[in-house]
């Protein structure tokens, strides 16, 4: 398959710039399998689009200040760091903005206070050692600057550090929201509570990766950033359970189809921790979910073949068509779109 097999035209106007006033007035699309008709809901009406006995499962992963700035030593020349992972020993696998590639050894002044070090290039990554005031993760969390995605085009605001977080964040590792995750309000989980829906977690942690374009058309060529997930005990026996009594297994968003996705050995979900690069794309049968719950994603990108993979690509492209057509709000804090399996 190409990476041009999965362009679209989004008029620019369409990209959500900043969240709704309340994180559940979002629109939900609801894509069931073909032939029925889409139809146009809000999130707030998931409780009732999904059955007693269904399980839901969440991405409990925690933003980090993931955006540093500073300046080279000796020459002077701006610096910007995103933090893409937090490693031993006040390390971090990080993207590196500057005018000119930096050998090891490198220092980079840091606005905040302290420097960053240069160790070496793994790929499109560079690996720093920061010399700062105390654990690394613990001073990114008042000197580091909220993550926004590059299609937002402003500076991240008060209002986006708790909205760019979902309110059951939990294991903080993550430079990119797991955006499906961020229409959900107590009142929401409550409704669906009451609903017999249950809930479970996962955690992935989001890489900065996930914004990297696919640089290769041929995909058989693209290889995917490492992400780090737990899948974990308590999560397996709830997926068992919801199957023997009839229930769906519902991701929210993709990193939990990737984690869950991850996780299965000989088609059983098992318990897992560790790294995972899956590429999932149209050929490729998603065996661990029966629905998912997802935000529109970029043209040409991996999550935008995922989805397709899942649903039917043509299918997928329809609904988008639809989407823009209805002027639904797109990507990260934009509306959602409820699909079920091919």
């Amino acid at each position: 398959m190409k990476k041009s097999d999965f362009h679209y035209e989004l008029p620019p106007e369409l990209i959500a710039q900043a969240p709704l006033p309340e994180r559940s007035a979002s629109r939900l699309l609801l894509v069931p399998r073909a032939p029925a008709a889409f139809a146009d809901h809000g999130i707030r009406d998931l409780p009732m689009l999904l059955q007693p006995g269904d399980l839901l499962v969440f991405n409990d992963t925690r933003v980090i200040p993931a955006r540093l700035f500073g300046h080279k030593q000796g020459s002077g020349g701006r610096a910007e760091i995103l933090v893409e992972r937090l490693l031993p020993g006040n390390e971090a696998r990080v993207q590196l903005g500057v005018s000119k590639p930096m050998k090891p050894g490198g220092r980079i002044e840091l606005d905040a206070g302290g420097q960053a070090e240069v160790l070496g290039r793994e790929g499109e990554f560079y690996r720093l050692r920061f010399a700062v005031d105390g654990d690394l993760a613990g001073w990114l969390q008042h000197a580091g600057q909220l993550p926004l995605p590059p299609y937002i085009h402003r500076a991240p605001g008060a209002d986006d550090q708790e909205r760019y977080q979902t309110v059951f964040a939990r294991a903080p590792g993550a430079v990119a929201a797991p955006t499906a995750g961020l229409h959900f309000d107590e009142a929401l989980l409550q409704a669906l509570r009451e609903r017999g829906v249950e809930t479970g977690r996962v955690t992935l942690h989001v890489g900065a990766g996930t914004f990297q374009p696919v640089r290769m058309d041929d995909l058989s060529e693209h290889r995917m950033h490492s992400e780090w997930l737990s899948v974990d005990a308590t999560l397996v026996e709830q997926v068992r359970q919801a199957r023997a009594r009839g229930g769906r297994v519902v991701a929210v968003g993709t990193t939990v189809v990737r984690a869950l996705e991850s996780a299965l050995r000989d088609g059983e979900l098992q318990p897992f921790q560790g790294e995972t690069s899956i590429f999932i794309l149209p050929g490729y049968r998603i065996r661990s979910v029966d629905a998912l719950l997802t935000n529109f994603h970029l043209p040409e990108s991996t999550l935008l073949m995922l989805v397709s993979a899942f649903a039917g690509r043509e299918r997928m492209f329809a609904a988008y068509d639809h989407a823009i057509a209805e002027r639904y709000r797109f990507f990260s804090y934009g509306d959602a779109m409820l699909l079920w399996g091919a």
